[in-house]
């Protein structure tokens, strides 16, 4: 950082009862690119505390009236947010541990030099605006949290935002929702938002269909008779029958065995469905479907059936990956250290900068899941209070962020651009079509005629446009 360097000056008071300490100060930190305010006791600088926003508070130990540890003590009412940094001559080291004690940042031994009072100030005015960020990203959560029931959706970046609007205009209708997006972006999440502003009384049940032997998903989803099949001992009430009035959420769909499809597909139909070894029931469900697969992509290869996919797809939105919302980030990091402090029985932790950085850098292949994995080693492994680069996994202290942006030259015909945009799409969402399109703003049709062999050129030869 350069001696000139910040926007935002950082406002330090200076507190000695020497002026001639004052004045060398003084000049050192105006020199330095700070806003330098100076009071010669402790008295006048929790008054200017009192009138101004500081940062830090650089004082000398030994004053008369009041005494450097006595104005620590006075800060954390007067300015609770304002870090310490403490002057201390050679022979005092006892005082100044006794300050850091008391809730002083850090202290420097006198005689003064220039380079080591900035970094210590500089060093100080970093920690004092973690601790402040830290505090506003839990209000924010408090504010989330009021308004998303007890599980929270955490975030507010714009690919997040697109996705809750989609979410709130579809909850209060019947229509069936497909919640598309890799593993690990929170698709459970979205569809339980809707449910809980849909309106029905009924319950929210899920199934996670993958992780369902295919030879009990059938009786798992429709229920049974008592001796319908062996080991049938007792009548069952299927996920069906137990969502009634409610949401049926039917996570990783695409894993769902065809012959289980045509039975789902009658109830989406008819409105009926049969348990196993029973007679006709009415279906009274609102469904909401998950999936990470292409299903259209399926369809095709006879993996998924074309009709059920449609009865799906009415309503789609897609549960975006970390990565595009790396903003969110900062704001789930904080809410899972909070879960798992309170969890394991830690204290309040904050994550340092840098090791923040790092978060924000990785590129998460395992989407918010992975993060809230790191996380939880993090507050377990800590041994402070404070979670740094040595708390995380190597892959992601070593992160390094790479910008995704592509570069044409002038000249390169539309066509070509829109295919490699269309390829470098497929590649950040692992050759999901279904998903490429919901990110370019165009139907997955639109993608397969422009990846075609005769694609890229209209009726009259010119390139023909993304837009759908």
């Amino acid at each position: 950082m350069n001696d000139a360097e910040t926007e935002s000056p950082i406002t330090v008071v200076v507190v000695d009862d020497e002026d001639s300490n004052l004045t060398s100060l003084r000049k050192i930190f105006q020199k330095g690119g700070m806003r330098p305010l100076t009071a010669a006791s402790g008295q006048e600088a929790l008054e200017l505390c009192r009138q101004h926003h500081v940062q830090v508070v650089l004082t000398d130990l030994m004053m008369p009236q009041m005494s450097g540890i006595d104005l620590i003590k006075a800060l954390r009412t007067v300015a609770p947010d304002v870090e310490v940094v403490v002057m201390t001559a050679y022979g005092t080291i006892e005082t100044a541990v006794e300050a850091m004690r008391e809730g002083a940042y850090d202290f420097v031994e006198k005689p003064l030099k220039r380079m080591p009072i900035l970094k210590a100030v500089r060093q100080a005015a970093e920690r004092q605006q973690l601790v402040t960020e830290n505090r506003t990203l839990k209000r924010e959560l408090k504010a989330l949290r009021s308004t998303t029931g007890t599980r929270p959706i955490v975030g507010t970046s714009p690919a997040l935002r697109k996705a809750l609007e989609v979410a709130e205009q579809a909850a209060p209708s019947t229509a069936n929702v497909l919640v598309l997006g890799e593993s690990g972006t929170g698709k459970e999440l979205l569809a339980r938002h809707i449910h809980e502003r849909s309106g029905l009384e009924g319950p929210f049940v899920a199934v996670n269909l993958a992780a369902l032997p295919e030879t009990i998903v059938e009786a798992e989803l429709f229920g049974h008779e008592k001796g319908a099949f062996t080991g049938a001992a007792t009548r069952r009430e299927g996920r069906i029958a137990q969502a009634a009035g409610g949401t049926l959420f039917l996570d990783e769909i695409g894993e769902l065995a065809p012959s289980v499809q045509v039975k789902l597909l009658r109830v989406l139909a008819e409105g009926e469905y049969e348990p196993l070894g029973g007679t006709t029931r009415k279906a009274r469900f609102r469904l909401i479907a998950a999936t990470n697969r292409d299903l259209l992509e399926a369809s095709r290869h006879g993996d998924f059936r074309e009709d059920l996919y449609y009865r799906l797809h009415v309503i789609a939105l897609t549960s975006p990956p970390l990565r595009d919302r790396r903003e969110d980030v900062p704001l789930l990091a904080d809410h899972f250290v909070t879960v798992y402090c309170g969890r394991n029985g830690r204290a309040p932790m904050v994550i340092e900068q840098p090791a923040l950085d790092k978060l924000m850098a990785y590129g998460w292949p395992g989407n918010v899941r992975e993060l809230e994995n790191v996380v939880e080693r993090a507050v377990v492994l800590s041994k402070g209070e404070v979670i740094g680069l040595a708390d995380l996994p190597e892959s992601v202290a070593h992160a390094e962020h790479k910008s995704e942006a592509m570069r044409f030259a002038i000249g390169t015909p539309l066509s070509e651009i829109e295919r490699t945009v269309i390829h470098h799409t497929l590649e950040h969402t692992k050759g999901d079509k279904q998903l490429a399109a919901q990110l370019l703003g165009i139907s997955a049709r639109t993608i397969y005629r422009k990846l075609a062999p005769s694609s890229g050129e209209g009726e009259n030869g010119s390139p023909e446009g993304l837009t759908d």
